[in-house]
């Protein structure tokens, strides 16, 4: 089955606790994906930003909205138990808890106040029980929306740029990166040698240990296919090297990409999607435009000797 979303977590974790007994956070995921009967591949998903896994966060949601509707008390940390109210809610046999069943609860009322949402303006019951996403995966959503239209809006910048300002900008991202040692000095190896496919020379590092060979294809539409990387590679004989970044704007060819994968040198394709993408991670060619902060209670702050 799919990974329940946190609303559905809310009536099997009260269930959980209905023995009245302390039961930590972590044991209540295990029995809650034993009751969902879920799978190591599906235990093992990640929220979209790679910060949590996902059924742990949405049971932790559930948990948190129960206990501000006063089903569930943290008696101290990181335990939770059953309160007198959660049992009354489990003596009448509910077909389900969800957001909308803990609005009859004036604390919880209260809770969704704070959260921006004063009581003359809830949703419909039906609006609110198809409310699927917690916090943390309505914000990631929404982050990765806003940064897959940058990533494609960057792509489009770049494929309309002359040469010379690609061969700038592949030079700014490698230095980004780490390689090249500094900007100037990796200017004049880029773009130098055009030697038997070859674009440019790279340190690999501030000290110059190593070169990393550079091809670079502003191409529009066209893929780059399996000759090309074969050409790559064969100049990176001629100059007994063995390693070699291929970057463009376009795509590889299945054949490219095996080709790549399967032979003696280290050669790494960046398409123009992972170029772009890579661009908003090093902060080539954007710029910040607003930063939020995900903040927990710290835990140990308030622990006393």
């Amino acid at each position: 089955m799919s990974i329940p979303d946190y609303q559905s977590c809310m009536l099997p974790l009260v269930e959980y606790a209905g023995d009245g007994r302390e039961h930590s956070t972590h044991q209540a995921i295990e029995a809650l994906a034993s009751h969902f009967k879920l799978t190591e591949d599906e235990l093992s998903v990640l929220l979209p930003s790679g910060t949590q896994n996902l059924f742990a966060n949405r049971v932790g949601w559930a948990r948190t909205y129960l206990k501000k509707a006063g089903l569930l008390e943290y008696p101290r940390r990181g335990q939770f138990r059953i309160t007198e109210r959660g049992r009354e809610v489990l003596s009448n046999k509910p077909a389900l808890i969800n957001s909308a069943f803990l609005r009859q609860f004036p604390e919880f009322q209260e809770f969704q106040s704070l959260r921006g949402r004063p009581p003359q303006s809830f949703q419909s019951t039906e609006a609110e029980a198809s409310i699927i996403q917690t916090p943390e995966e309505a914000i990631d959503a929404a982050y990765a929306q806003i940064r897959n239209a940058l990533a494609s809006d960057l792509l489009s910048k770049v494929k309309t740029a002359t040469p010379a300002f690609f061969e700038r900008l592949v030079v700014d991202l490698l230095v980004k990166m780490g390689y090249g040692g500094t900007r100037s000095g990796a200017g004049k190896a880029l773009g130098k040698s055009g030697d038997g496919g070859i674009d440019g020379i790279i340190k690999e590092d501030r000290l110059g240990l190593d070169v990393v060979y550079i091809q670079a294809k502003r191409w529009a539409d066209a893929p780059v296919g399996r000759p090309e990387i074969q050409k790559f590679v064969g100049a990176l004989t001629g100059q007994r090297a063995r390693k070699g970044v291929f970057i463009t704007t376009s795509t590889f060819t299945k054949d490219a990409l095996d080709f790549a994968a399967n032979n003696e040198f280290k050669v790494i394709l960046i398409d123009g999607q992972t170029l772009s993408e890579y661009m908003i991670d090093f902060g080539v060619g954007v710029t910040p435009q607003a930063i939020y902060e995900l903040k927990r209670i710290d835990s140990d702050y308030f622990m006393e000797d």
